[in-house]
């Protein structure tokens, strides 16, 4: 009985070398292309498969089920799922950029969609994949044997296109990983061409010919700084954008994002349903309907916006959270003499023209020595159509075919192949006009022989046919670029996006808020009616309205003590008698929580101040860059102790001058340097007296002393006062009084810095709102009623006032173009 050998191994050892092995194997015979014909051995065998069962382009499909037996039994003992999962991507024109199999029948869709089980599709070569196989069989590469030594395969193919950059590759080994993107193949055509004609060429320079990746489904590159650092390190992060129009209904002017081209490798359909989670989740708003409606002439996803919808901001928020923006990371990494190589664009170029070179120079050789031997053989054939008859004799004369072979040798001097080339002559070729010819092809081969002699002899040459080669490819299948480029450094804005304009903002008691354009007003005289401003319920009315642009920023300072940011451009746009979008969509309020002032900011300036101010008389200035970086949920802006709640938030540089107004009718002025800074957790210090039924209503902050104060009514009365009959006091004082409120005039709801030059906008709780010139109000004393500003109707009250300035970027009042009036 024979014994068993057991040798013992430390485990350590073996599991280190057995994952070696298989990181190897996995690196060079799987996963990675080789950088001369940017093939995996799959790919390269599914090719060489089909070529040597005769599918070229143009001849009859076959089963795909019969090539993926062909390369299973004969090259690649895998699975079969593993080969038509390739070849199926070989067939794809949404995958490969330039597409090397020619498919029948279904092969999957840029949906998603499943293709058809091998038995039912057909495939064959497409005739730009006949331009890799090119040559093969004049031993331009090497071979070598198959997984079982009964055939040979080819280690790599001639490949006269440069399909590693063309179609790209992409494929996760042990510990590494390949993304090349692909390319146009005209562009890669005319760098290589550049490259032959100057190797010292840079790779800025040939940035010029190949300007960025092309992807099969177009779509927008944003931004070059990806592609330059691709291309010089051999790594880098493009973005690439869906391509989008924007379509108008004009049945209802509504507005439609169309996507018509999307990034590489997004699922359309999986798109689709994420777009619609977004919207059900309300992460995105403003969308109504979500369509897909492409069809044989291209695709068209239809994303249907609100009447009151943002487009821009809608389509900023797509990019920002779906597919239709993706990030493409480049790794630029090939087999490059069996050993994985990082590459840069210049590196990807040598290797593959060195390759060429020599496919070039062993094709040469091949076809001089089958020249060679032609000759040889016409050479024979010569001397023996000279010697004709001696020939004749001399067979005739011959007991068999060996002896014959023999004496010819013998007597003519010829060769074995020669004498054998002799008597395999048909009879018909001794005629006159075959003996012609003889001589012509063999002057013909001797002129070849000639020429791939100078061939072989000159570099020049060898690079001339090289480059007359490529630019007959380009001829033949080059094509237009399909992926724009947006030649951009930084990250595009939104709001380089939108345009810059003054709008007019307002928000409802019930906490609805739009944007409307100001020229949506129109003048009336004092004392006119107005138009409707709003639509509200019975129970809403409007309680603040100002002017900011489109580009700011605004702080919402809510009942709580809280602050709010949001973006001018994200509050939607509506017409002047749409009621808008509840601040909740927006904005996370709590509940009971009301929005009572708000800034209007360019930037958060370190040399700038809020200042707050409460009901009762509570006064507080804190630095605007406390406020830069608020939460959906809002932030502390003041401590409000129990009873109070803010009522006016300003923005100054610290040295303005200060009034607070009471609804009483009465007033309080004092230097703003009076309010110490303090963090937004403190609650503030005293700014005027308030007695009991009394509350402050309005702020007003200035730095200049030639200005005029408009007070309003809730009856509607008002005027103008300069701001020089109020004297000057300590902060905390009772104040004096601005004006003689009755019955009949009522209480104080406003008190605004306003200019000859400047409207008045005022807004009643029934919604109407009147425009009309200040310069059309009196200047009077501080001790008067007023005249009447509009006409109410019974039960109807003033609820916001705002001032618009000519000019929203005059010099003026410098503190009034950074907030705006209050009610």
């Amino acid at each position: 009985m024979q014994r068993e050998r057991i040798v013992p191994i430390n485990i350590e050892d073996e599991m280190r070398d057995s994952y070696i092995d298989y990181s190897m194997s996995v690196i060079v015979s799987r996963a990675l292309p080789d950088v001369r014909d940017g093939l995996k051995p799959v790919h390269r065998r599914v090719l060489f498969g089909m070529s040597e069962l005769g599918l070229q382009a143009g001849r009859a499909y076959k089963k795909s089920a019969r090539v993926v037996g062909e390369v299973l039994g004969k090259y690649h003992p895998h699975g079969d799922t593993a080969v038509y999962d390739t070849i199926v991507r070989m067939v794809q024109d949404f995958s490969l950029r330039y597409p090397l199999v020619d498919g029948q029948g279904n092969f999957g869709s840029i949906d998603g969609d499943a293709p058809a089980a091998m038995r039912y599709t057909e495939v064959r070569l497409m005739k730009i994949a006949s331009e890799m196989l090119k040559d093969l069989e004049k031993n331009t590469v090497d071979f070598t044997p198959n997984f079982d030594d009964s055939l040979e395969e080819p280690t790599v193919m001639p490949s006269a296109f440069p399909n590693l950059l063309v179609n790209g590759s992409s494929g996760i080994a042990v510990g590494m990983a390949t993304n090349i993107p692909p390319h146009n193949l005209s562009e890669v055509i005319d760098g290589l061409v550049a490259y032959i004609d100057n190797p010292d060429i840079t790779i800025e320079q040939l940035m010029k010919h190949v300007k960025a990746p092309d992807f099969p489904t177009a779509g927008l590159i944003y931004g070059y700084d990806g592609v330059k650092e691709a291309y010089l390190t051999g790594r880098g992060k493009l973005t690439i954008r869906a391509k989008v129009n924007i379509e108008v209904n004009p049945k209802n002017d509504r507005e439609t994002i169309v996507v018509t081209e999307l990034p590489y490798q997004v699922n359309k359909a999986r798109l689709q349903e994420r777009i619609a989670e977004l919207v059900n989740e309300k992460k995105i708003e403003g969308i109504s309907d979500v369509r897909d409606e492409s069809d044989r002439d291209g695709m068209r996803l239809m994303i249907h916006l609100k009447k009151d919808a943002v487009t821009k901001v809608v389509l900023n928020n797509l990019f920002k959270y779906t597919q239709m923006q993706e990030t493409f990371g480049v790794i630029m990494l090939a087999l490059v003499d069996g050993q994985p190589r990082i590459l840069n664009l210049k590196e990807m170029m040598k290797y593959y023209i060195e390759h060429r070179h020599e496919v070039v120079i062993r094709r040469t050789k091949f076809d001089l020595a089958e020249a060679e031997k032609r000759a040889h053989i016409l050479e024979g054939l010569k001397i023996c159509l000279d010697n004709l008859d001696e020939v004749i004799q001399t067979i005739r004369k011959a007991a068999d075919g060996d002896t014959a072979r023999e004496r010819l040798m013998s007597k003519f001097k010829l060769s074995e192949i020669q004498a054998k080339a002799v008597l395999d002559m048909r009879l018909q070729r001794l005629t006159g006009l075959e003996r012609q010819k003889i001589e012509d092809e063999y002057k013909e081969v001797i002129k070849t022989i000639e020429q791939l002699n100078a061939i072989l002899g000159s570099e020049k040459l060898q690079y001339k046919i090289i480059k007359d080669e490529f630019k007959q490819i380009k001829k033949d299948y080059g094509d237009e670029r399909r992926t724009e480029i947006v030649y951009e450094t930084t990250e595009l804005s939104l709001e380089s996006m939108i345009k810059e304009e003054d709008v007019v903002i307002t928000i409802t008691h019930e906490g609805f808020i739009k944007r409307i354009r100001v020229n949506d007003y129109r003048r009336q005289g004092r004392g006119g009616k107005g138009v409707a401003g709003a639509a509200t319920k019975d129970e809403d009315f409007v309680e603040h309205m100002f002017i900011a642009s489109t580009h700011h920023y605004i702080l919402f300072f809510t009942t709580f003590g809280k602050c709010y940011w949001l973006k001018v451009h994200e509050i939607p746009e509506a017409g002047r008698a749409a009621r808008g979008r509840s601040l909740n969509n927006l904005m996370e309020l709590e509940s009971g929580e009301k929005i009572r002032a708000y800034i209007n900011v360019k930037e958060f300036s370190e040399s700038l101040y809020v200042v707050m101010a409460t009901k009762n008389g509570m006064i507080k200035k804190t630095a605007l860059s406390e406020y830069s970086n608020p939460r959906k949920t809002g932030i502390i802006a003041v401590n409000i102790e129990k009873g109070d709640e803010l009522i006016e938030a300003k923005l100054t540089d610290g040295s303005h001058q200060i009034v607070l107004a009471k609804n009483s009718g009465y007033a309080v002025r004092f230097m703003e340097s009076d309010v110490r800074p303090m963090g937004r957790s403190a609650t503030g210090v005293k700014g005027a007296e308030v007695e009991k039924g009394e509350e402050v209503v309005s702020m007003v902050t200035t730095r200049r002393n030639d200005i005029t104060l408009l007070t309003i009514t809730d009856s509607g009365y008002g005027k103008r006062s300069d701001l020089e009959e109020y004297r000057m006091t300590k902060r905390g004082a009772a104040g004096v009084i601005t004006l003689k409120a009755n019955e009949k005039v009522g209480n104080l709801v406003a008190m605004i810095e306003v200019a000859d030059t400047d409207d008045l906008i005022l807004i009643t709780k029934n919604g109407i709102v009147n425009r009309q010139h200040v310069s059309d109000i009196r200047v009077m004393g501080r001790n008067t009623s007023g005249v009447r500003l509009i006409r109410l109707q019974e039960g109807d009250a003033v609820s916001a006032v705002a001032r618009v300035p000519k000019e929203e970027d005059d010099e003026g009042s410098e503190d009034t173009k950074a907030t705006n009036g209050k009610a």
